[in-house]
């Protein structure tokens, strides 16, 4: 088994490609088979992959006591062992197991990771909670398009912050600082009696579109034949067209794309000449196989060319993933990727398509590229990016932004993270500015929930935590900044009586638990999430967000209940595990462009 510990180094030092082989490895040699995504299943057996090897809560220490109550603690408490991370590879009904090279092929399907899934710790061993900051959404989305065809998600590929984090909380905006940080606490609505509910949102400032600086944006377009499907290509170039209309005149776009080579079809134009680059949009055709390396240098040595360090230089990754071609590999090129961000050159990716989709990979090149990982499913999730937030989308605020609470083990005797599992910090890092962390965009917001369970004898008088941000704030060249609040017992509030935007969070969180099959949430009804949301239907101000997420809970229980439960043995042998293939971790460097064409 894993330690949390060696899962941070290892993500630290972006062994990507060892880590998923590492955890293919364990799959094959102890894992029961991954579900196929083209089986709905139903949530009593949801998919053969265990859920994660958690105790339940006790009153036991979790951890070791190790680090000090304070922000500047110096080590890191050893934490309770966490499952290592499975690839979850959902391969396609009609292929079978073979170590063919036609069968293999077969398996180039949607790829997602567990991350396992945090546990209450024990204040008084482990008092600090370390995470870096996440704006990303793609989770959620996803999830809507599995939804939509009638499909529940893979469990891997549902994270609980991105499914909270993709609402709206209309938090006030700071009033001198870069960030804002607001404070909620009340009992919890899933929970038991003595679990009380702590949420932290985190504010940026937002920048007004006239402030915005001058945009240099290098599109990098996924032209291979795998984006002829499910009209992926289609919906990529509406969704450029839309942010074309949005940008100003003295913005400047240019257009790689990338099949089995890479090319320039448009170097930076001014948009002032739209029509030109309108029509090199409308021209792209799919063609050849999928060199992403190939596509990506030449789309940085296009973005070095004009880069101004006076503007937003972007790199717009636009793909469904699949990199089956390349000369380096994932590694070199997470570590390029990595390098030109600290140059300031960005890079934000934006997925497309179902079947195919590899997750992993465009989180990963969007977290080493400082930039936001989003999922576009349909014409209204482009229009929510590129129109509705469209500064926020290119004008960062600040980079590495961690986010550390501190709680008070007089208070509180456990705790527990929602979400974040692969946004790990350790806590002594919090104060590294060489550990990378998130990036926050204009009027981005970040909101993370805790369960937290309090000392029998806690005065409301006490200290419940303290909550720290620290960062770097782009507009000041660089400095490191840190802002901090307070939270104190007495700010409970009954449930009733919170507001409705902490209720409508407290229900993305719990929509996602249950998905993921979280442990926390066994014994979970969507039908008590739907409850909740009705009863803030009218007080929500963000109502077409609220009315999705109400159709999309109908849509995950009408799954649920029209699919009759399978044994464990029939989803195994439909599921055609691709831990029988003979060289599966061959194939999977294939696909992450570790091997050569034909290897």
């Amino acid at each position: 088994m894993i330690t949390q510990s060696s899962l941070l180094q290892r993500r630290t030092r972006l062994k990507y490609v060892m880590g998923l082989c590492c955890s293919l490895s364990l799959l094959a040699n102890c894992g029961p088979a991954p579900t196929s995504v083209d089986t709905p299943v139903p949530a009593a057996s949801a998919t053969p992959t265990p859920m994660p090897s958690l105790q339940p809560p006790t009153a036991e220490p979790t951890a070791t006591p190790e680090a000090s109550a304070t922000p500047e603690a110096t080590a890191t408490p050893e934490a309770s062992p966490v499952p290592a991370p499975l690839l979850s590879p959902s391969p396609q009904a009609s292929a079978s197991p073979s170590s063919s090279a036609e069968a293999i092929e077969n398996y180039r399907d949607t790829f997602f990771q567990n991350y396992g899934t945090n546990p209450f710790v024990e204040a008084a061993t482990d008092p600090l909670s370390t995470f870096a900051a996440d704006v990303d959404t793609a989770s959620y989305a996803v999830t809507r398009a599995y939804l939509q065809q009638n499909t529940l998600p893979p469990q891997a590929a549902v994270r609980p912050e991105e499914f909270v984090n993709a609402f709206r909380y209309d938090y006030p905006q700071p009033l001198n600082d870069t960030f804002a940080i607001h404070t909620d606490f009340a009992p919890s609505y899933f929970g038991d009696a003595y679990t009380k509910m702590l949420r932290i949102g985190i504010q940026g400032k937002e920048i007004l579109e006239r402030n915005r600086k001058a945009a240099k944006l290098t599109f990098v377009i996924d032209v291979s034949g795998s984006m002829n499907t499910e009209n992926r290509l289609d919906l990529a170039r509406r969704s450029l067209l839309l942010l074309l209309s949005q940008l100003r005149s003295t913005d400047e776009v240019a257009l790689v794309i990338y099949g089995s080579s890479a090319r320039t079809v448009l170097p930076h134009t001014p948009v002032s000449q739209k029509s030109r680059i309108e029509t090199a949009i409308n021209n792209l055709r799919p063609e050849g196989s999928t060199n992403v390396e190939a596509g990506l240098l030449l789309a940085y040595a296009e973005a070095n060319r004009v880069f101004d360090a006076e503007a937003i230089n972007r790199v717009i990754l636009c793909s469904d993933g699949v990199a089956n071609v390349g000369e380096t590999g994932p590694e070199a090129i997470l570590q390029r990727v990595q390098a030109e961000s600290a140059q300031g050159i960005r890079l934000s990716t934006l997925g497309f398509g179902m079947n195919g989709f590899n997750d992993v990979l465009m989180e990963q090149l969007a977290n080493q590229g400082d930039g936001q990982y989003a999922y576009i499913d349909t014409l209204e999730e482009a229009r929510k990016l590129f129109v509705e937030q469209l500064t926020s989308t290119l004008q960062l605020i600040a980079r590495n932004v961690k986010i550390q609470v501190v709680f008070d083990p007089q208070t509180v005797a456990q705790y527990r993270l929602i979400g974040y599992e692969n946004r790990d910090v350790a806590d002594e890092d919090f104060r590294n500015d060489a550990v990378d962390a998130g990036e926050v965009g204009s009027n981005h917001s970040v909101t993370a929930l805790y369960e937290v369970r309090l000392m029998p004898e806690a005065l409301p008088e006490n200290k419940l935590a303290t909550v720290f941000v620290r960062y770097e704030d782009v507009d000041a060249e660089g400095v490191v900044k840190e802002q901090q609040k307070s939270v104190l017992a007495s700010d409970l509030r009954a449930f009733a009586n919170s507001s409705a935007s902490f209720q409508l969070s407290v229900a993305a969180a719990e929509f996602a638990e249950i998905l993921r099959g979280s442990i926390f949430a066994q014994g979970s009804q969507l039908s008590e999430v739907q409850q909740l949301l009705s009863g803030i239907q009218g007080q929500a101000p963000q109502v077409q967000e609220l009315n999705e997420l109400r159709g999309l809970l109908t849509q995950a229980q009408n799954v649920l209940t029209s699919q009759p439960a399978k044994a464990l043995d029939t989803l195994v042998q439909e599921s055609q595990n691709p831990q029988q293939l003979m060289d599966w971790n061959t194939f999977l460097l294939k696909q992450l462009g570790g091997l050569p064409p034909g290897a």
